[in-house]
């Protein structure tokens, strides 16, 4: 497959900070590509490289073909980029946001009122798009923001931690639009420390801590890595849990864990172990609600290959929203030129 985003040996400090130390990111066209990495592991740089906010100290990134160094404008013209926080203007209405942008993406007023227009179906966002955007929910402002990234018709679509500070339905709003846009042919690259956001969403995961990428896989492959499977049984008298747990040592790989009360979980190798439990808790009399095999969670992939849970924190924004070609070239040169982001 063709190559949106190609990244090789990518190199960034800040003083005597190493942000990144020689990543490789790859993403093929229409794919999904989930970056995952505690706060500080050199997401957010790496993004604001790959949008030519950043230049790289060493190392090459081509992004829907072009250099992200030497075609920093035909890179800007591909793609869209939506940060953490919605960067709308709050005294403008959803639709002067849009044709706002629409026009310094070079559309003629016409062209960008039926873009805006068009977007603002597409978003949901019909209703409110007379009000100024400060009215809107934080739901309704990143569905703005993400349309806004939208205008140029991107085809390759960065969203820097898109979900951070949205409730779960909200959370469910943006992932179904992402869907959408990947089912249009669209390329995203995805920030995030949610990990069932990279579960759900992304074909292929990168893991990056300390500026280097520590594990490249697709979601199962990389809940393979980390070994084995886990039995978990939930007994239907907690008076049983002791003979249970008794039953599940047997076959475990290491001491089984109790669970709140009324679950057992074990680490096994192989499903050959299932019907030899079933067996034994039904001579040992043991009623059981619940019996589930499963590979590990990706949050214990995550500890397992950086130390730390997974969780909805923000390692800080790409920028506010920068759609395809956004705003001027001037703009983001100039936002290129200030180091003392976070990492």
């Amino acid at each position: 497959m063709t190559k949106a985003i190609e990244a090789h040996g990518l190199t960034k400090r800040f003083g005597k900070t190493q942000a990144l130390a020689g990543i490789d990111l790859e993403v093929d066209e229409g794919r999904v590509l989930g970056v995952l990495g505690p706060n500080g592991a050199g997401k957010t740089t790496a993004v604001r490289i790959l949008a030519t906010l950043l230049r790289p100290d060493e190392g090459t990134a081509r992004v829907a073909g072009h250099d992200v160094v030497r075609e920093p404008k035909e890179v800007r013209r591909a793609i869209g980029l939506t940060g953490q926080y919605a960067s709308v203007d709050e005294d403008l209405t959803g639709l002067q946001n849009l044709v706002m942008i629409g026009r310094l993406l070079g559309l003629d007023r016409r062209a960008a009122r039926a873009r805006a227009d068009e977007l603002l179906t597409e978003f949901d966002l019909v209703d409110a798009g007379g009000r100024t955007s400060k009215t809107y929910s934080g739901g309704m402002r990143r569905r703005l923001d993400l349309a806004a990234s939208l205008i140029g018709r991107p085809s390759v679509v960065y969203l820097d931690e898109p979900t951070t500070g949205l409730d779960p339905a909200k959370r469910d709003d943006v992932w179904d639009m992402v869907r959408v846009l990947v089912k249009q042919g669209t390329t995203v690259l995805l920030t995030t420390q949610y990990l069932e956001e990279a579960d759900a969403l992304a074909e292929e995961i990168t893991v990056i801590d300390h500026g280097r990428v520590i594990a490249h896989d697709t979601p199962q492959g990389l809940k393979r890595q980390v070994g084995g499977q886990t039995l978990e049984v939930r007994v239907a008298h907690p008076a049983d849990l002791a003979t249970a747990q008794q039953v599940l040592a047997r076959v475990g790989t290491r001491e089984p864990e109790v669970i709140g009360g009324d679950l057992v979980s074990v680490p096994v190798s192989g499903d050959a172990v299932l019907p030899a439990t079933v067996q034994a808790l039904a001579s040992e009399g043991v009623p059981v609600v619940e019996f589930s095999l499963r590979l590990p969670s990706l949050d214990e992939v995550f500890y397992s290959l950086t130390g730390q849970r997974g969780q909805g924190g923000a390692s800080g924004p790409a920028s506010g929203s920068a759609s395809a070609g956004s705003a001027s070239t001037s703009s983001l040169e100039s936002a290129s030129s200030n180091e003392g982001e976070a990492v």
